[in-house]
């Protein structure tokens, strides 16, 4: 699924030091708290849509931002070019792990800490020159990986930014998830079926991950790309959240917003900021309703192959209210009835409470994570076994197990 910017076009240049052997300068252009700058609109796809983009959390604040932060942190290890070449056998396309808009991703070894230890295995993305993901976006989300810490946010290990004959070259070097994205196992049907325990134990992890964002650093920081394809799952299935080209540090002095660039992936975007460009913490709380729906029905956000009335997920579900004696029929069917019926009626109830159009009245990413706990313990067998509802299919008490086999 593409992502999206709603955007006058204005093709610019993406200037570079040139410098190999120094780490990235991420300037501040009036992001607001030291964000990083917006993405220019030579970087992607782009529709107009007339508005003033400086952010309302451009006045001055005292509080330190996520550039002063990274300055202080500068943790990251820089990788040569030859090292990278070198772990990917050549950037061979038998190593190619994913693909994108962005570039490719690549599977390789490398040695991250010079302590003898044997070569760490690694995810190296390669950005592609003319793809969606520009030098801004790569600066964004090394900057970002630099100063977070959660054990539900990828680990960004280093950069590598070099020049050649054609221009720039940018890479970023993460640690290796060898069981691939959330989409993969939900909607992959050469995959076993994710069991419905494993899917609530992976979006609270992922909902975990946007509360520290929110609510856990001296910074508040906006995701806005949350999304199924976003979660990336290690060997135990742990989920945690990557990307972060597109984050954006949350309004300060008393601001309700930060007036932006509508950028996103259709159909996850919340309503408001794609009308208006104002990028909210509730922002990120509608994009994560909009994948609770992706783990009840084991259907993507859009799917223009289905019959018109099915391919918006949000439109489709409305005919199947949670409240209603027809709300089962919207649950995986992969699943073959292997779920607790109240906790799928509670992921339902907490999917609608996401989405309600007025951003104030969504709840706070802390309190989804309360309730999520709560599916799960309607979830484990003890419970199962003893519940049966009356308006839904009977639960029986196991599930199948997760293949950890990896890819």
């Amino acid at each position: 699924m593409k992502c999206f910017y709603f955007r006058d076009k204005s093709k610019s240049k993406h200037s570079s030091s040139g410098q190999p052997n120094s780490a990235p300068v991420l300037q501040n252009h009036g992001g607001g708290g030291g964000s990083p700058p917006e993405p220019r609109g030579g970087d992607r796809a782009v529709t107009g849509l007339n508005r003033n983009t400086r952010s309302m959390s451009s006045l001055p604040s005292p509080r330190r931002g996520v550039a002063e932060l990274y300055r202080e942190k500068r943790g990251l290890r820089e990788f040569t070019y030859p090292e990278l070449r070198d772990a990917t056998c050549g950037f061979n396309r038998e190593l190619k792990i994913g693909e994108g808009g962005f570039g490719s991703v690549y599977k390789g070894t490398l040695k991250v800490v010079g302590d003898g230890r044997d070569p760490t295995v690694v995810a190296i993305k390669r950005l592609n020159r003319h793809g969606l993901q520009g030098r801004k976006e790569w600066m964004t989300e090394v900057q970002f990986l630099s100063v977070v810490e959660h054990p539900n946010l990828v680990k960004l290990l280093g950069y590598c930014s070099t020049e050649d004959g054609r221009g720039p070259q940018l890479f970023l070097v993460y640690e290796y998830m060898p069981n691939r994205g959330l989409d993969d196992h939900l909607f992959n049907q050469a995959l076993p079926a994710l069991p419905w325990k494993t899917r609530l134990e992976i979006i609270l992890g992922a909902a975990e991950g946007l509360a520290y964002l929110h609510e856990g650093m001296e910074i508040k920081v906006i995701y806005r790309d949350f999304k199924s394809a976003n979660v990336l799952l290690d060997e135990n299935f742990q989920a945690k959240l990557s990307d972060f080209g597109l984050a954006r540090e949350g309004p300060v002095d008393n601001r309700s917003h930060v007036t932006t660039v509508v950028v996103g992936t259709y159909g996850y975007a919340a309503p408001e900021y794609v009308e208006t460009g104002h990028l909210t913490i509730p922002s990120d709380v509608w994009t994560f309703g909009v994948v609770l729906y992706e783990i009840l029905t084991g259907r993507r956000a859009v799917e223009m192959n289905r019959p018109s009335r099915e391919q918006k997920l949000l439109d489709w579900v409305k005919d199947y209210p949670v409240k209603g004696k027809t709300f089962s029929m919207i649950i995986d069917p992969r699943l073959r009835g292997q779920y607790s019926y109240p906790a799928a009626r509670r992921i339902g109830n907490l999917a609608e409470r996401c989405l309600v159009k007025n951003a104030k009245d969504r709840p706070t990413m802390r309190e989804v994570t309360v309730v999520l706990k709560q599916a799960i313990l309607e979830s484990q067998p003890e419970a199962m076994d003893s519940r049966s509802n009356g308006s839904g299919p009977a639960t029986p008490t196991k599930e199948r197990r997760v293949s950890r086999r990896t890819r």
